[in-house]
């Protein structure tokens, strides 16, 4: 990961606006998007719990984002495919293997999101600063104003 944004002496081990443990609440924002909503709406003091919380909603957005292109593609392609297959021929064993190569892609998508996640989540639970890439530069700039 990259640098990780200035520390907050202690702030890892201080409440958040909830109650919560400042770690547990980052940790939960990242699975649980609306707790990390509430918790950067609420968290005035905690930089913390607010920046994972950001972090953790810029990150959903962003896949949100890149799960609609990749549909979107994918739907096109499947059309495309559809179109050569009735031609007859040797198009429908190339559909095929197109549809088995789209379902792999899709699988490694998803994964990657959420391997992201659980990963996010556990060094956050563990009190560590650390930015994902490009979302968590970001969130840096937005709650260090």
């Amino acid at each position: 990961m990259q640098n990780p944004p200035p520390n907050q002496p202690g702030a890892e081990n201080s409440k958040t606006a909830l109650g919560l443990d400042a770690n547990l609440g980052a940790a939960l924002g990242y699975p649980i998007g609306i707790l990390a909503l509430i918790i950067f709406i609420m968290e005035k003091e905690n930089r913390f719990a607010r920046f994972h919380a950001l972090q953790s909603l810029l990150y959903h957005v962003a896949w949100i984002v890149i799960f609609i292109v990749v549909a979107i593609f994918f739907g096109i392609l499947a059309v495309v495919i559809a179109a050569i297959s009735s031609s007859g021929g040797a198009g429908g064993a190339v559909g095929g293997l197109i549809g088995l190569l789209i379902t792999l892609v899709w699988l490694g998508v998803i994964l990657a999101y959420l391997g992201t996640l659980i990963f996010a989540a556990i060094k956050a639970y563990g009190g560590n600063w650390f930015k994902i890439p490009i979302v968590g530069n970001m969130a840096e700039k937005i709650v260090n104003k």
